[in-house]
């Protein structure tokens, strides 16, 4: 008789079971007041999902919860290292008191008939159900387990679209602050220009940092990829802001390098440069060069945290 063999794919059973079971003990309560949740506020979700599925800038929101859930199962896998049973409750009943708050203002608005953008609408329906779902599982879990959830649950945020105001201010921000790096790297080649705020005259041709070319979409998303490459890859807390942080210079670098480039061509090639593919579906390829740096200091950062670990601690 042969002994018998494992099968092939034995650990990705044993880690796909190893999810099932974190999220399998979580408190019965918990999972029933979820679903309680979700289904009182499905007609806003719905629309949340509609925004999102027409929205060339929000579309990355349909992902969050799956991303957020993916965290959990896989950070109640691993023990927890924290010591004491700490309850976050107060934490719990004041988010849940926000939520209510929050519900409370989206329906008084609702029923006042006051006029908001749809995104606007989409944010206040949105926020209420994020607060309410972190206050309940701050409630429900115990201190430990609540503290390996954290991240995943306030990553949840991320599902609200920004009010209209809100994205504005970070679409000048980002225009603004995208036009010093590009004008520094005209005087560096030699390219005579004359800068009149966000608008540049080259020999041949003017241009304007517009809204659209404030890169907010990729800066969103690379600011999202930090977080979760800090959680993930970093046990320092400083290093996961440092991650954190530097996604604001990278922004700014990797448009004023963009508003550069296609200047260039109109200077170097012709003014019928600015119709160029490079300028209107440029935008994932600037990304793009954007990862390199922002995975070298990933790689920096991670490999000084291991360092640190297996340091020997000496005794006196």
């Amino acid at each position: 008789m042969k002994d018998s063999q494992p099968a092939p794919h034995a650990p990705h059973s044993a880690h796909k079971a190893d999810t099932r079971a974190a999220w399998r003990d979580l408190p019965l309560r918990l999972l029933i007041a979820g679903a309680a949740l979700i289904a009182a506020f499905g007609w806003a979700l719905y629309h949340w999902g509609r925004f999102a599925l027409e929205s060339e800038l929000y579309s990355y929101t349909l992902l969050v919860p799956l991303v957020s859930a993916y965290l959990i199962g896989q950070d109640l896998k691993s023990p927890d290292s924290a010591k004491g049973s700490k309850s976050f409750r107060g934490l719990g009943a004041g988010l849940v008191a926000l939520g209510l708050l929050a519900s409370g203002a989206a329906l008084y608005l609702k029923v006042t008939g006051a006029t908001l953008v749809p995104q606007d609408l989409v944010a206040v329906g949105t926020l209420p159900f994020v607060l309410l779902i972190a206050g309940l599982c701050a409630w429900e879990l115990d201190g430990p387990r609540f503290r390996q959830v954290a991240f995943a649950l306030a990553f949840l945020i991320f599902m609200v679209p920004f009010p209209l105001a809100l994205e504005h201010a970070i679409e000048s921000f980002l225009q603004h602050g995208s036009a010093p790096p590009a004008y520094w790297l005209f005087n560096l080649v030699g390219t005579p220009v004359f800068r009149e705020n966000l608008v540049f005259h080259l020999p041949g041709i003017t241009l304007q940092i517009a809204p659209e070319c404030s890169g907010i979409r990729s800066t969103l998303v690379l600011f999202m990829t930090s977080l979760l490459a800090g959680h993930l890859f970093l046990r320092s807390t400083w290093k996961q802001g440092v991650l954190a942080v530097a996604v604001i210079p990278l922004a700014l670098a990797r448009n004023g390098f963009r508003v550069f480039t296609i200047g260039q061509l109109c200077v170097s090639v012709g003014p019928h440069m600015i119709d160029s593919p490079i300028h209107h579906r440029g935008g994932p390829l600037f990304f793009a060069l954007s990862l390199i740096p922002f995975f070298f200091l990933v790689y920096l950062l991670v490999r000084s945290d291991r360092r640190k670990a297996i340091t020997p601690t000496t005794t006196s």
